[in-house]
């Protein structure tokens, strides 16, 4: 056999006995595989596993467990009960405006009228911006509420006070040395904070959750805006472990109901249906690009208005458009990317991938910096000039906290911003070569000499025959899958190839497979490997994969396919 020498890889194996995990399987009614999988992510006995597979929202941190949350609630009910003009100010990511659509419709439910103020990315950039600030005073605002923003911007802040503003902050960013001079500050990674991992989305749900018994009127059902939690939860590439998984795990139950009109329209343009069962797998490529369209190319006020709309008819509109600012995002998003891979291949060698050019369109870089580690198994900053300063967006691998790196070189940089997945940074224009070798610098601190190589984590290695509906079914209970709770990928037995072809106009790969063990025949998937695999035939050849098994349905027809991550072994 033939070994590809471009991935280390290591089947983990649980360190119990196979009674124990069996008698954990029949008090939980799945079956032994699947605690094994549990017992290997750390989740080691019969309540954690319980409390994993059936994630209540009872088991979430009580609001009174979190001051600075209530500190905030009770200003903003006192200034609401004063009358004054409340705006809340987001992002233009998928998180920023799911965060600021359900404040705002919480509000609405409330009787009381808010609106929001989305910056537009390329006029006037991320977080809170002076013009903004002064537009707002004028407008009679008196009370700025912050959301997925504001951690940073200290100036901006001040301006505001000054102005007679009274400012809550919610933010869910790594803050700097000093924090801004604003009334409260609910920031999970701050202060007394039972959830520290939460999104800006899961920051503006607790917000509202504690607003509703202070602000007049019936009580509102806050578990009716999960669906807005779990959309930007998963695009933004938070754990979703704690809390996180909790709020999102029941989100997606609302999100495959599709209530909202918006939701239910996007859906269907990502080709999925209205009401069809989706997992994070579907918001994270489907539904999260869309809204994230908007802010990128064009306006953020689309996908706040989609998910706020009531009307069927104009949803679908409006679906529409974030689906074509979507087409539009790809066909960009592949040009810099071709550009990217050439310019990749003059650092091979370095530790981490600092790639730069004053053309690429910034509003598409995060993407590209993500195809970029996938690719190369990496850190990766992708770069470009905007307003006579370098920006960009980076993108971590592996265990590389990319802030922590951040922090270590920040004499280097006019700002930088994020969480140790993602993170933005801004540069003088001469600053890139001290950046490119201070990034390499910093993941070798954390990492060490080794960082090259890529090592593939295999959860077990199950026989073809155990891959039934019944497992495939059990498998999604470990849903939703992402950071710290990745897919789980399994190792396959030696395979023979009985057909290879190309689809997707040529861009994936997909074979036909046979296990002679158990005599059964499966087709496998490998997404964005055409150009690398079409040229090679492995039609009669045996090979051993690293794959996801999956349900594909097609045409009312359901089968199981193999989602393949790696080719490892080919004879």
């Amino acid at each position: 056999m033939k070994q590809n020498t471009s991935v280390n890889w290591k089947v983990l194996k649980p360190d119990v006995s196979r009674a124990f995990l069996s008698d954990l399987a029949e008090k939980l009614e799945v079956s032994p595989l699947i605690c094994s999988l549990l017992y290997q992510r750390g989740i080691t006995t019969f309540e954690d596993m319980s409390l994993f597979l059936n994630p209540g929202l009872r088991y979430l941190p009580l609001l009174e467990s979190w001051p600075e949350l209530l500190d905030g609630a009770s200003l903003i009910a006192s200034e609401a009960a004063a009358g004054k003009k409340i705006v809340v100010w987001g992002d233009y990511d998928a998180d920023g405006v799911t965060s600021a659509a359900l404040l705002q419709d919480f509000f609405a439910r409330k009787g009381i009228a808010t609106r929001s103020y989305l910056p537009h990315r390329i006029r006037e950039g991320y977080g809170l911006n002076p013009d903004g600030i002064e537009t707002l005073a004028r407008e009679g605002v008196r009370t700025l509420i912050t959301v997925d923003c504001g951690i940073s911007d200290h100036q901006e802040i001040l301006r505001a006070k000054e102005l007679g503003m009274s400012v809550v902050v919610t933010d869910h960013h790594l803050p700097g040395r000093d924090m801004p001079p604003a009334d409260v500050i609910i920031n999970p990674k701050c202060g007394h904070t039972p959830c520290p991992a939460l999104s800006g989305v899961g920051t503006a749900f607790y917000l509202a959750a504690a607003l509703n018994s202070l602000l007049p009127g019936p009580s509102v059902d806050v578990r009716e805006f999960l669906d807005l939690v779990a959309l930007g939860t998963i695009a933004d590439l938070v754990p979703l472990d704690g809390p996180n998984r909790i709020l999102v795990k029941n989100g997606l139950l609302l999100l495959s109901e599709g209530r909202r009109p918006g939701i239910y329209a996007l859906k269907e343009k990502a080709g999925f249906g209205g009401a069809d069962h989706i997992g994070s797998e579907e918001v994270g490529y489907g539904l999260g690009p869309r809204i994230n369209a908007a802010g990128r190319l064009d306006s953020p006020e689309t996908a706040l208005e989609l998910l706020l709309c009531q009307d069927r008819s104009k949803a679908a509109g409006l679906a529409d458009k974030l689906n074509r600012l979507n087409e539009k995002r790809r066909k960009t998003e592949n040009e810099i990317l071709i550009q990217a891979r050439e310019q990749a291949a003059q650092f091979i060698n370095d530790p981490g991938l600092v790639l730069f050019d004053p053309e690429w369109h910034s509003g598409v870089l995060g993407i590209v910096a993500s195809r970029m580690v996938d690719e190369f198994s990496r850190p990766c900053f992708v770069l470009t000039r905007e307003n006579g300063v370098i920006r960009g967006s980076g993108r971590s691998a592996g265990n590389f906290d990319l802030y922590l790196g951040l922090s270590s070189m920040s004499n280097l940089l006019l700002g930088f911003g994020g969480h140790s997945q993602a993170a933005g940074v801004s540069m003088h224009p001469d600053g890139i070569d001290g950046f490119r070798n201070g990034f390499s610098r910093a993941i070798l601190d954390q990492l060490g000499p080794d960082t090259s190589a890529e090592e593939l984590i295999l959860d077990a290695c199950p026989g073809f025959d155990q891959l039934t509906p019944d497992f495939l079914q059990e498998l999604e209970l470990l849903q939703p899958f992402g950071p710290l709770n990745p897919k789980p990928v399994f190792l396959s037995p030696p395979l023979k190839v009985l057909d290879q072809t190309l689809f997707g106009k040529a861009r994936h790969v997909g074979f036909m497979l046979s296990d002679p063990v158990s005599g059964l025949r499966l087709r496998g998937q490998f997404w964005r490997q055409g150009e690398t695999w079409g040229r090679t035939g492995l039609k009669g050849r045996t090979i051993i994969l690293a794959y996801t098994p999956g349900i594909n349905t097609y045409r009312n027809l359901t089968s199981i396919r193999l989602n393949i991550r790696e080719i490892l072994r080919i004879d």
